[in-house]
């Protein structure tokens, strides 16, 4: 091997490793940018859900995968699957974690520079409620809402960590957890705040809706 081969190798090897480690970094967004993710959502297509796609979270903590309910929540599983495979996702924060309960992502508001408004952003837009007879028990994957405004979710869901029927009928379900919950398990058990956010950031670092 000459020189300049010997060279050029070392450079595609470095700039390999600092693609590796930007990839690694989470990403912070300005007020601009989360309008323009916004904007870019509202203006995205949904597409179904197809037969055999899973959800795979790649998480600071570990891999979290789940199933789609595509016949009792067809629109949800949909606008996860625009978002997720958008990016929308990417380092999002578990922001709200309570043992026995559930953990939260998934608010576009995590990756600004504020952590007292996580919990209250969205991409722009609502999609009506899909309630279904699906109980919310261990693993089940499920969507946040503002208030009393029941047809309010879009993007911040919740996967419960105990069984919590009192939700029933009150939030949409869309999926199940089929792989991973001992790192759901590791989440809910994180070390937090009274607020309840981790005292330790909990990434999304990927989501994408995928063959299984």
């Amino acid at each position: 091997m000459n020189r300049h081969s010997v060279m050029l190798t070392f450079i595609v090897s470095l700039c390999s490793f600092f693609l590796m480690r930007c990839a690694e970094q989470p990403e912070t967004l300005t007020d601009a940018q989360i309008e323009e993710w916004q904007e870019k959502m509202r203006n995205t297509e949904a597409v179904p859900v197809e037969e055999g796609e899973i959800a795979v979270l790649e998480t600071s903590m570990g891999i979290i995968k789940f199933k789609f309910f595509t016949d009792e929540a067809p629109n949800h599983c949909a606008n996860f699957k625009k978002l997720a495979n958008s990016g929308f996702y990417d380092w999002t924060l578990f922001h709200r974690v309570i043992p026995d309960f559930m953990i939260q992502s998934g608010d576009i508001n995590s990756k600004n520079t504020n952590p007292n408004d996580d919990g209250t952003g969205s991409p722009g837009y609502t999609v009506d409620a899909e309630f279904n007879a699906i109980s919310h028990t261990r693993g089940i994957v499920s969507t946040a809402r503002k208030g009393d405004n029941i047809n309010s979710a879009v993007s911040q869901f919740f996967i419960v960590h105990a069984d919590y029927p009192d939700l029933d009928g009150n939030y949409t379900v869309f999926g199940e957890v089929i792989e991973g919950m001992d790192v759901v398990d590791a989440i809910a058990n994180a070390p937090r705040s009274e607020r309840d956010r981790p005292l330790k950031n909990i990434y999304i670092k990927s989501a994408r809706v995928m063959k299984q």
